[in-house]
């Protein structure tokens, strides 16, 4: 059984209360407030709830109060205030100080039962909550420096600085290419297809959450055997059908190989996410041999990419209020973009044939 304490100078009082209670709980009494605070002092974690009268002698319910805060028990153990009074003023300087609720003389069974048990449960469910998310706070932190720890490892590590060289190899491979067949374009159809080319290497932190999150082993071959994206780059083009037309150019060359292809452009995202993705092996020339390496290429509409970056940003922003309606509208823009992006390509189109 859970303990609650009954502080009360009134001998009366403190008997109707605690057989009121006694079935539920095991009931203690003070009939002071300095002996009320030594008993907390000595069951601070037992207690589960302080039922206090105001007027006391010795020290009176707002010492007891105050002393409370100081300890920082009021976080942890509820208090209701035993009043013989309705007095609006005081209710209001109590509820300031953290207190949870009132049981007012005379006692009527049933109410101080129900009030003392809904602060009990609830105090509980919150103290719980709290350990719940200590713990979960204690496991992110351990994690976190396992985490730095083994990125650390891995830094120091030849043979993953010698991998991660080689993923450099194949971003400067793709671009090349994609820099060649916009010159290419350049001369054919009086323009380019791209605006820019944006490229990343994994971190080595990222490298290592990802292979624990999937449960692959974290070494040098396991990162060149499961992670597709440690090389990644991003193209951004003018028009939906550039898009196309360079991936098709690029994956047509004889020593590129195509490995996955994921269009959400045609088949967009729920949240209206839209880009066209490929992972490739990748040809690269070191000193004394060839060897293919993987690298992601996402191909983006300006539109495309400058709603993806917000859309980024925002998902990752905290405690947001009207999160649905906040998608919902992200979806829309979605929606539009494309409709924008479509519509510029038919405008291109209409120019490109009144010049020929």
């Amino acid at each position: 059984m859970q303990r609650i304490l009954i502080a009360e100078d009134a001998e009366l009082n403190r008997e109707l209360l605690q057989n009121m209670l006694a079935d539920e709980y095991l009931v203690d009494t003070a009939a002071d407030g300095a002996l009320a605070l030594e008993m907390l002092r000595a069951h601070p974690e037992e207690t589960a709830a302080l039922l206090l009268d105001l007027q006391m002698p010795k020290a009176d319910g707002f010492t007891v109060l105050a002393k409370m805060r100081e300890m920082g028990w009021m976080e942890r153990i509820p208090v209701l205030i035993i009043s013989g009074e309705h007095s609006v003023e005081i209710e209001n300087q109590c509820f300031e100080l953290g207190v949870s609720d009132f049981i007012h003389k005379p006692f009527v069974n049933s109410i101080v039962k129900n009030r003392v048990r809904n602060a009990v449960t609830l105090f509980t469910c919150k103290n719980q909550l709290e350990q719940k998310v200590a713990l979960q706070e204690k496991t992110l932190k351990e994690k976190d420096q396992i985490i730095r720890i083994q990125t650390e490892k891995l830094r120091e590590a030849k043979p993953f600085n010698i991998l991660m060289m080689e993923f450099q190899a194949a971003i400067m491979e793709v671009e090349t290419r994609l820099k060649v067949l916009n010159a290419q374009f350049s001369q054919q159809f009086n323009r380019n297809p791209f605006e820019s080319i944006k490229s990343r290497l994994k971190t080595p932190e990222s490298i290592y959450e990802k292979l624990e999150r999937k449960g692959y082993p974290v070494t040098v071959e396991s990162i060149r055997e499961n992670l597709t994206d440690v090389a990644g780059l991003r193209v951004i083009c003018s028009f939906p059908d550039d898009i196309y037309r360079l991936a098709e150019y690029l994956i047509k060359q004889d020593d590129i190989i195509l490995l996955n292809e994921k269009d959400y452009i045609r088949s967009p995202k729920p949240n209206g996410y839209r880009s066209l993705h490929l992972i490739l092996n990748v040809p690269i020339f070191l000193s004394d041999e060839k060897k293919y390496m993987k690298a992601e290429v996402q191909f983006r509409t300006i539109a495309m990419d400058f709603w993806a970056s917000v859309e980024h940003k925002l998902k990752y922003k905290k405690d947001m209020e009207n999160a649905d309606e906040i998608a919902r509208r992200l979806k829309d823009c979605a929606d539009s973009i494309e409709e924008l992006d479509y519509r510029m390509q038919s405008i291109r189109n209409q120019i490109d044939r009144s010049l020929h």
